[in-house]
């Protein structure tokens, strides 16, 4: 009883700031937007001027420094206030060579410094926005670079690799190691004969790398980067500058400019598109971030008691659906598309955001180069106050026609359930998961030989077409293929893991939808089994490209399925009425075997008909085959794409773990 009037008293102060927490928000549904183009920064011939949007605001300042770290400002200038929530100032000079900061009045204090949000070059450790001329970052030619055409984004073949992990072991040959720079150097190898670097990329035949976070975040040192810091760059500071570590000189804003440009101009000019990781659904940094230095509160949900939301699992989550934060998201790729020339976008835990902010972003990187494709995460790490029908999940993707999601069905049906080390999937023995397997084949499309009440992670055809899913059993996040296999498989020899891996990935890369690889796993690489390598060292992370030799066999097997794919519009088709029209599963009952067609030239294909049967069981199965002239196309564990053999078709046998592809010409 004594307890009492302590409990009343706070469930007062709940109510209270329950209370207060909605006023906050309604009062944010009212902040004045600014959609011009002018934001932080713009050099003319009338000098510098700065533009801050910050509607709250009491006060405004920007202070002016000689170097980007160390000195003290030269000049502090109070800036006006202006149009839509914004505040201004200029000066007469072009200040190239200077760096800035902002600092806002907020109920009576001056917030600390920040470049802003709209900071478009940094010095070291992104501290201080940078005064550049963007036009003398451009490498000879840039006015003329483009990226590889392609007119579906299934037409892709997309891997995924982190700058330093690429790069960095002693055994890839590049010099710079673990910059912007090192896809550009021509003709690296291992010491041992094989090719590293962007010729690898090149001889394996992928279109496009998807390339880690390569903005500035916010935990690697750039002053000091001989401690050897690592991250995957998943907690963002300035989104609009390029990353300092990557660069061969972080304190130079203009230097990390213009290598990352190389780089581009370079992968395009050896036919590979470049795609980037952005992460704006939640920042480094909570109270100190940029956005809550300028715009308090604004930029973030929040729980009803004021605390901050978490969708992200990593502090915050940010909030799509206001105007100035969806405005921000959206002219930011705008952005990187225009002054870099990225060719798609990556969105993690793409769910946080909300689809109208996800179809204006893929409206507007159309209107820039139609080839440019957008996929993400349709999930996120915790639960949002962003209502579920409103939020970019994998399940609302047929409401974002030119947005693409990952395919966990097809992921963990292929290989074991992401949570468990130890679960097998499919391709390694473990029966009950064909259906889910089928629905990753059609691309998570209606057809009418799939029930999907069976389906493990999906009950309903939840694309409209195939074009909006991204297949892959491995990428950075988890255990990668090989290390899952290693836990999966503890007494299978590495050759039958390998043989595991190559029905996995020739799953993936037959598939209606996008196949995407992980860095490495073609040579089959490992991370010392650790799942969540994001700060681990390189000697986890780095791929040991010594293991292309050792594990020749394997890469040419990765290399052949990447050229059967390219060569064959079937396994590209665009819309769920192809699919369900020229796929066809045959009545299958035994457990870990799948057998299919894709018939009728389907998607204009000069091959008739394309057999693929595919045995994740320890034994050999025998199936029927039509008679015919059959050329084999891959079979026990090899493949060559434009065939190793005849076959007449009939009973046939399919070896142990591996695929049997057929191809009918006529």
């Amino acid at each position: 009883m004594k307890q009492r009037p302590f409990i009343v008293t706070m469930l007062a102060l709940g109510a209270a700031f329950s209370a207060s927490a909605k006023h906050q928000e309604t009062v944010y549904e009212h902040y004045p937007a600014y959609d011009g183009n002018d934001l932080e920064l713009t050099v003319d011939e009338k000098g510098t001027h700065w533009r801050l949007w910050s509607p709250a605001a009491d006060g405004a300042r920007v202070m002016l420094y000689p170097s980007d770290r160390n000195t003290a400002a030269v000049d502090t200038i109070e800036m006006t206030k202006s149009i839509d929530g914004t505040w201004i100032a200029s000066v007469p000079e072009k200040l190239y060579g200077s760096f800035y900061t902002f600092s806002i009045l907020d109920r009576g204090k001056w917030l600390a410094e920040t470049p802003g949000v709209w900071a478009k070059a940094v010095g070291t450790n992104g501290e201080r926005a940078a005064i550049i001329d963007f036009a003398t970052t451009n490498p000879s030619g840039w006015d003329k670079d483009r990226g590889p055409k392609i007119d579906h984004i299934n037409d892709a073949v997309i891997y995924e690799m982190h700058h330093r992990d690429f790069s960095q072991h002693p055994s890839s040959g590049i010099v710079n190691k673990g910059k912007f720079l090192a896809l550009t150097e021509p003709s690296t190898n291992n010491g041992m004969g094989e090719s590293t670097g962007i010729s690898h990329l090149k001889e394996l035949g992928v279109t496009h790398v998807h390339i880690l976070p390569s903005y500035d975040y916010n935990s690697v040192d750039e002053s000091n980067l001989a401690s050897n810091g690592y991250n995957w760059g998943y907690d963002p500071f300035n989104y609009n500058a390029p990353e300092g570590s990557y660069s061969t000189n972080p304190s130079d804003p203009s230097v990390r400019v213009k290598e990352m440009k190389e780089m581009v101009k370079n992968l395009h000019d050896n036919g590979i598109g470049v795609i980037m990781d952005v992460v704006y659904n939640h920042t480094a940094n909570n109270d100190d971030s940029n956005f809550s230095l300028t715009a308090p509160g604004y930029y973030y949900r929040h729980r009803p008691d004021g605390s901050y939301s978490d969708a992200s699992g990593c502090g915050n989550e940010t909030a799509s659906e206001r105007q100035q934060m969806r405005d921000f998201i959206i002219n930011s790729v705008r952005y990187w598309a225009e002054e870099y020339h990225i060719d798609g976008f990556r969105f993690d835990l793409m769910a946080i955001h909300d689809i109208e902010t996800m179809n204006l972003v893929a409206k507007a990187l159309k209107e820039i180069n139609p080839d440019i494709f957008i996929y993400g995460e349709g999930w996120t790490a915790g639960d949002s106050p962003l209502p579920v029908e409103q939020r970019a999940l994998k399940e609302n993707v047929s409401k974002m026609p030119q947005i693409a999601v990952f395919s966990d069905d097809i992921r963990d049906a292929i290989k074991g359930h992401y949570t468990d080390a130890s679960d097998r999937g499919f391709a390694t023995g473990k029966p009950g998961l064909e259906e889910t397997v089928k629905i990753g084949i059609v691309g998570a499309t209606a057809h009418p030989q799939i029930d999907y009440s069976k389906g493990n992670n999906s009950k309903f055809a939840y694309a409209s077409a195939p074009t909006q899913v991204i297949n892959y059993v491995s990428c950075h996040d988890d255990l990668m293929l090989t290390d899952k296999l290693r836990k999966s498989m503890p007494d299978a020899s590495e050759k039958e893991r390998q043989r595991a891996a190559r029905l996995a990935q020739t799953i993936v890369l037959t598939s209606q939808g996008t196949p995407f690889i992980f860095a490495g796993e073609e040579i089959f690489r490992d991370k010392k089994g650790i799942h969540n390598s994001y700060k681990s060292p390189d000697s986890i992370n780095a791929i040991d490209w010594s293991l292309k030799n050792y594990n020749k066999e394997q890469f040419e097997y990765y290399r052949e399925l990447i050229r059967l794919r390219k060569n064959h519009p079937a396994f590209r088709m665009t819309t769920a009425e192809q699919v369900a029209k020229h796929l066809k599963f045959d009545n299958v009952k035994e457990p870990n075997l799948i057998s299919y067609s894709i018939v009728d030239n389907a998607n204009g294909d000069e091959w008739k008909e394309i057999k693929l049967i595919f045995n994740g069981s320890d034994r050999a199965r025998t199936v029927k085959i039509p008679k015919g002239q059959w050329t084999v196309i891959a079979n026990d564990g090899k493949i060559n794409a434009s065939g190793m053999g005849v076959s007449s078709g009939g009973k046939v046998d399919v070896a142990p773990c591996s695929a049997l592809i057929l191809a009918l010409k006529k």
